[in-house]
């Protein structure tokens, strides 16, 4: 069965993953296309057969074209795996952050409805205390896995498939499927399930106009973000080659750069100025580091230039776009995102969709040419839905301002998150978790600036009458409800929340009193909140 496209759309075989890792294998079986942090190795050929094997299992476990499954897996080989081998059987490849725990966990299992899960054994405990939905079977990589009442516990061999022959499809898989759910921190509410097409992450992957066949991109932010995804997708799509690491790591960087040929690579908020606080050395520019994408534009770019000597580039994105602003190499303006790429357009408008002037700050909101190179929608919230796209546009929910020479400038969130260490975090999980500590009656959390780069969160927090709280003690509290990243770094504890006439918190009045005497920090009390370490498997021991 063929295919009607869109003439602006791209064949299968340049966007479909199936299509793309198939015919990588065809015209250059041999080439390095990934290198793990394990130390495997894949070629365009080993690509192809570890893909097929995993969509065999994958087959006959049950799951079928056009069904999502949980991956809860860490950066590296069994994460790529697992996607590719879902994405082979035409699947829906929905990855969890491995920080969520609690009320989190289970409002994504939720969202996806999946009945399947690969995660790591280290991970699968905290299955054991949610409500799991549709989830009846996990399969767990790196040990054995945890006995809950209710799931059927499956080791690491059940995705050891047939590497020869992929399964055969109901039908073609096409531009406009589903490719993955993408969870994206919530602000009013709950974190919302992105929907993806093929053809959204190819136009994500392919806007940005600096990279070829010969680039190797250092995947340093984790697969179940788009910036894990994105750049395994260029190279796929460009014929060029990954170097995975679990996660940024200031100390490794360069060595790793240098180690295994990469290019290109995104440096987010903090990690510049991590690497600009390391001792400066006679080889700093000998490296095959050729681009950055470097975000926040900020004034770390011009000294990381001169130091490094890379051609650095910003952009404005989110999941739900495809990097519609990108900038031209080493903009001459401090903060600028850049300018829409061909087959975008934006607008800046006020509450009422009506255009704002030059200077002014306004939303941002989308649309493409193509079809279906934005996001097709929120996982079973047509609400959500509804409100995003009204009057044909996608709404980003951030606001941005032009001036008069084009240049689009990323201003402030207008909608209630935080953005912390790379992450964002939403404001209302975490009052949610406050919220329930038995001696708090009200809770606002708002973002403080970090003195690096990004923000810090704050709890703002009023207590029942005659309660008291030990600011630690709310910590102790949260840390095993919450990511590593979302617990609060400052408490403050008042009798009671700046409100309007309408009786809402005035979050923006807790953002300007900031942090002064008053405000517990829980850094200069010696506590420290740290991501979970999580063992990698070997190739000789994956089982």
């Amino acid at each position: 069965m063929s295919l009607h496209l869109d003439p602006r759309m791209p064949p299968p075989e340049a966007c479909v993953l199936r299509d793309l890792v198939e015919r990588r294998a065809r015209e250059t079986p041999d080439r390095l296309f990934a290198i793990f942090p394990d130390g495997r190795r894949w070629t365009c050929a080993d690509a192809l057969r570890e893909a097929t094997a995993a969509a065999n299992a994958l087959h006959d476990l049950g799951v079928r074209q056009g069904e999502a499954v949980l991956s809860w897996l860490p950066n590296g080989a069994d994460a790529t795996r697992v996607w590719f081998g879902l994405n082979f059987l035409g699947a829906i490849y929905a990855p969890v952050n491995l920080a969520y725990r609690g009320r989190l966990l289970e409002h994504v299992v939720a969202v996806s409805d999946a009945r399947l899960m690969v995660a790591h054994a280290d991970l699968v405990p905290r299955l054991a205390d949610i409500r799991r939905e549709r989830l009846r079977s996990v399969v767990a990589i790196g040990g054995d896995p945890a006995p809950i009442d209710g799931l059927e516990g499956l080791a690491a061999d059940a995705l050891d498939g047939d590497g020869a022959t992929p399964p055969p499809l109901v039908r073609p898989i096409a531009p406009w499927d589903t490719q993955s759910i993408i969870f994206t921190s919530g602000t009013t509410g709950p974190s919302k399930g992105v929907l993806s097409s093929y053809m959204h992450l190819y136009s994500m992957a392919t806007a940005a106009p600096f990279l070829g066949p010969t680039d190797r991109y250092m995947v340093n932010l984790p697969m179940f973000h788009v910036g894990g995804t994105m750049p395994v997708t260029a190279m796929l799509v460009h014929g060029g080659s990954i170097s995975v690491v679990e996660a940024f790591d200031t100390r490794s960087f360069w060595p790793t750069v240098r180690e295994t040929g990469i290019t290109t690579t995104i440096l987010l908020g903090v990690m510049a100025g991590f690497l600009l606080k390391q001792p400066e050395a006679a080889d700093d520019r000998e490296h095959p580091l050729k681009s950055v994408t470097f975000i926040p534009y900020n004034d770390l770019a011009a000294p990381f230039r001169a130091r490094f000597g890379c051609d650095l580039y910003s952009h404005f994105n989110m999941t739900e776009v495809s990097m519609p602003i990108i900038s031209q190499a080493n903009p001459a303006t401090p903060g600028s995102a850049g300018r829409p790429r061909p087959g975008v357009s934006v607008r800046i408008v006020d509450e009422n969709d009506c255009e704002v002037a030059d200077g002014q700050v306004g939303e941002l909101v989308v649309r493409t040419d193509c079809p279906w190179a934005l996001n097709h929608g929120y996982a079973k919230d047509p609400e959500a839905t509804a409100r995003a796209w009204r009057n044909g546009w996608f709404h980003t929910g951030d606001g941005l301002r032009r001036n008069a020479d084009g240049d689009y400038f990323f201003v402030d969130r207008m909608k209630d998150a935080i953005r912390r260490r790379g992450e964002n975090i939403s404001s209302f999980e975490v009052e949610s978790e406050v919220m329930a500590h038995p001696m708090v009656k009200e809770a606002a959390v708002v973002a403080v600036p970090n003195p690096v780069a990004e923000d810090d969160v704050m709890a703002v927090v009023a207590l029942k009458e005659g309660a008291s709280l030990d600011p630690a003690e709310l910590i102790d509290f949260l840390r095993p409800r919450l990511a590593h990243f979302m617990v609060p770094r400052y408490v403050r504890i008042v009798t009671e929340m700046p409100r309007t006439p309408t009786q809402k918190i005035e979050k923006h009045v807790l953002r300007s009193a900031g942090v002064d005497d008053t405000v517990w920090d829980r850094e200069a009390a010696g506590i420290s909140v740290k991501r979970e370490k999580i063992t990698l498997v070997g190739p000789d021991d994956a089982a």
